[in-house]
């Protein structure tokens, strides 16, 4: 029997912010990314501090534009199109 090799992924999300337009025309906002109790799953040490550093600057400014954003689309309640 053989066995197939699976190939490493090379890049991963660690966090990302992006502006939608869904097929009804609304836009809205969304965040994602690895989840914090993952990390460790895929860093050690150093590299492991460094992500969650990173993920905590990012967190600290992009919430805080989601919830605008999303405030803001949601008064305008209206299709794009």
């Amino acid at each position: 029997m053989k066995i197939k090799k699976i190939k490493k992924r090379e890049e991963g999300n660690i966090i990302s912010f992006k502006v939608l337009v869904n097929s009804s025309g609304i836009v809205m906002t969304e965040i994602s990314g690895i989840p914090e109790e993952d990390l460790s799953k895929v860093f050690k040490g150093d590299e492991l501090q460094l992500m969650r550093r990173i993920i905590s600057l990012c967190n600290n400014k992009l919430f805080p534009l989601h919830n605008y954003l999303e405030e803001e689309l949601n008064a305008l309640n209206h299709p794009t199109t």
